[in-house]
């Protein structure tokens, strides 16, 4: 991976720069597919090229001193790309001309794509990624952003993909190479470099960002990350992840929207499984979105608005209205336009319902 050079703003430099930086998930393409596409588009360059010669036809001679058909120009195409040429030995009969293009010239196309395949590829690999970073940067809206891919990281990420988000919608920042190289493999993008420096977060899309999660490793980190985060995208919601409960103050001074402690977490999951296991079996349900029960969000349907929430048909946990979070046993009484609501919902379910739609499909 390459190093990032100190002072220059990662945003000002070149594309092919970037390659390196901005790792872009591998397109799924069979070894066939590609050598196929390589024949397809020699073929396009073989007509494009007897077309040109047909057209200005007047221009060239033969050895015959005869007009040129267009078979002739296909032949004058075929040896000419191929770079091949002739000297004492040349085919003049329609039938020796016919048999080197449909027989001898793709021969010569298979040994090429075969001896220089490989170096093609490497030798196109920088471009293709500069092209595909490009555009990447200039579509990259509202997508999610996560600053550390350990351990809080990759189950963030499972979460946002087991509740549907797509793996595109998602960039990791990180500092580690073997890191970004299985987020990569997820079909993920990544772009290497600490998040605590503004031109990083920028190359990441941060000012166009949804939400940004901070889930590095240490909690200083986690700061200086917020504070970066929110200078640059401060309409994002920004969630931070913190060892010690004492730097959550910290934390939301810096602008963080929620902040999860995770080793206060972690230690009331140890003392509940002590006395009521079942308690923590149910909580690591609602945190797996794929099997069981999960907590979800969704508006309110006008046909609810007026209803009290204990009335509706899902098990509703709390009201979000005006973007505060209320209990539903608490003042809320009467569902109004606008509102969302936190509700159970049964994932095995929603799965079978969502097949069962793209089956009817």
């Amino acid at each position: 991976m390459r190093k990032q050079a100190s002072g220059q703003d990662l945003t000002d430099r070149p594309l092919h720069a970037l390659v390196g930086v901005v790792r872009m998930p591998k397109l799924d393409r069979s070894p066939l597919g590609a050598i196929t596409w390589r024949i397809v588009g020699a073929a396009i360059a073989v007509v494009l090229t007897s077309l040109v010669v047909y057209a200005d036809r007047d221009g060239y001679s033969n050895s015959l001193d005869t007009p040129l058909t267009y078979l002739d120009c296909l032949y004058y195409a075929t040896v000419s790309l191929s770079t091949t040429g002739y000297g004492d030995i040349a085919p003049l009969s329609q039938f020796a001309r016919a048999t080197n293009i449909f027989l001898i010239t793709p021969l010569r196309v298979m040994f090429f794509i075969l001896l220089i395949g490989t170096t093609l590829e490497v030798l196109t690999e920088t471009s293709r990624q500069a092209w595909r970073i490009q555009r990447w940067r200039e579509r990259v809206r509202n997508h999610i952003i996560v600053v550390g891919y350990g351990t809080k990281g990759r189950t963030a990420v499972d979460a946002m993909i087991g509740d549907g988000i797509p793996a595109s919608d998602i960039v990791v920042v990180d500092t580690e190479s073997a890191v970004l190289e299985a987020a990569s493999a997820r079909g993920l993008v990544t772009v290497h470099g600490s998040a605590t420096r503004a031109d990083v977060l920028r190359l990441a899309g941060a000012p166009h960002a949804r939400s940004i999660i901070i889930a590095t490793n240490r909690d200083d980190a986690s700061v200086l990350a917020t504070l970066t985060a929110r200078e640059i995208a401060p309409r994002a919601k920004i969630i931070a992840a913190i060892r010690e409960s004492e730097n959550t103050h910290l934390l939301k001074q810096s602008g963080a929207d929620s902040v999860v402690v995770s080793s206060e977490t972690a230690g009331r999951l140890l003392g509940i499984a002590t006395t009521t296991p079942t308690v923590v079996e149910m909580i690591e349900d609602l945190l797996t979105p794929e099997l069981g029960f999960a907590i979800a969000e969704r508006a309110v349907t006008d046909e609810e608005i007026g209803s009290s929430p204990r009335s509706l048909k899902n098990i509703v946990l709390g009201v979000v209205r005006a973007g505060k979070l209320h209990r539903a046993d608490e003042d809320i009484a009467m569902i109004e336009a606008g509102d969302r609501v936190l509700f159970l919902r049964h994932a095995h379910h929603e799965a079978q319902r969502a097949s069962e739609k793209q089956d009817t499909r």
